[in-house]
């Protein structure tokens, strides 16, 4: 059996390229040749194309074949258009920008996504709405038509926001660095209570590789991935203190003035939670997490330890920035608790409401319930 990943080098693909070959397949990447990894056997072939562009990919691909294509990277769309000219099976990867609401909120009544969210959620009717996340239902919409016309036997996955080694912009670089130079305290949005789903690299592959080995299962089929365990975003920032053996005071503020922490929200976008429903990807491939996502955590954080990834200029003058802004808000925030603990509240005792007799044949108990 031959498998081509496209992609392949990025956060998942090396764990997608050594499942496949754990499951009997000789596997290919395409990539634009960029970067490798050397997780990567050298036995892999290597074509070098690139996946944005329908010459480009029927440049790379002409005269081959493959019993299945995993796509994670490049214009799926595109892709999806080409695919069955090489394959009788066809693997995309996606994502939750699709779905309305994860930008506006108030689009939706009421305001907020669903929680969980499944698979069938409203999705973004417009380039006008969100263009992004319209280009991204389109794609999966060019996937699941083609599976429709029998070009090939098609599965999508929505990748949740991915964490892990080898990423790009690793937004839990941006935390530990507050540790590395020994912040006293960190804004985050609503108390840090935020839940966006997250997907370790190995377990959001892991997913990926069951329906790889499930083919009449997951044919026809759009998944929503993620950890299990989800984590608050206070949570995340906790972990992240574990791992790193430091401390850090969250100073929680209403959503629109948390604005040093936008960059750890998606598309530096808004605190409302984003939270897949991950019950049809557990009960029909029999998804579990194969990295607990504390261990997880930790592995990422001594990761980035042991790899720094490379600090451009304009992230050290955004890291400045937010540094100044947290220092702004901070005595605002203390002068806020102090006003508000000088508000005379006594704390009522709870009782609950079903009537708890201490001897028989009473009516009322002895709170007259």
């Amino acid at each position: 059996m031959k498998a081509l990943v496209i992609g392949g080098t990025g956060p998942t693909g090396p764990y997608l390229v050594n499942g496949l070959i754990a499951q009997g397949y000789d596997v290919t990447i395409m990539h634009r040749g960029t970067h490798d990894s050397d997780e990567i056997p050298r036995s892999v072939g290597r074509i070098i194309g690139d996946p944005h562009f329908r010459e480009t990919i029927r440049e790379a691909l002409h005269g081959r074949s493959f019993d299945l294509i995993i796509a994670t990277y490049g214009r799926i769309r595109y892709i999806a258009e080409l695919a069955g000219s090489y394959t009788g099976r066809l693997i995309t990867v996606g994502g939750a920008p699709c779905f309305r609401g994860v930008l506006q909120p108030d689009a939706l009544y009421p305001a907020g996504l669903q929680v969980p969210l499944p698979e069938d959620a409203p999705k973004i009717d417009s380039e006008e709405e969100f263009r992004f996340g319209y280009l991204v239902r389109l794609a999966e919409e060019a996937v699941m038509q083609g599976h429709d016309e029998g070009r090939y036997s098609a599965t999508h996955f929505r990748y949740p926001v991915v964490y892990g080694p080898r990423q790009l912009t690793p937004t839990v670089w941006t935390i530990m660095r507050r540790f590395m130079d020994k912040r006293p305290y960190m804004v985050l949005p609503d108390g840090g209570l935020t839940l966006t789903t997250r997907g370790y690299s190995e377990n959001v592959a892991h997913a990926v590789l069951l329906a790889a080995q499930q083919a009449e299962t997951a044919a026809g089929q759009i998944y929503d991935c993620g950890d299990e365990r989800q984590l608050t975003m206070a949570q995340w920032v906790e972990v992240v203190a574990q791992a790193m053996n430091g401390k850090i005071e969250i100073i929680g503020v209403p959503d629109m003035y948390a604005y040093p922490a936008r960059g750890l929200m998606m598309f530096h976008g808004p605190s409302n939670h984003q939270l897949f429903d991950l019950y049809k990807v557990k009960s029909e491939l029999g998804y579990r997490d194969v990295v607990p996502p504390l261990d997880a955590m930790e592995r990422t954080v001594h990761w980035y330890q042991d790899n720094p990834p490379e600090e451009k200029p304009e992230f050290a003058a955004d890291l400045a920035k937010n540094y100044g802004l947290e220092d702004a808000i901070a005595p605002v925030y203390r002068d806020a608790c102090k006003s508000l603990a000088a508000i005379a509240y006594e704390k009522p005792d709870f009782h609950h409401p079903y009537p708890h007799p201490k001897q028989p044949g009473l009516n009322k108990d002895h709170r007259a319930r």
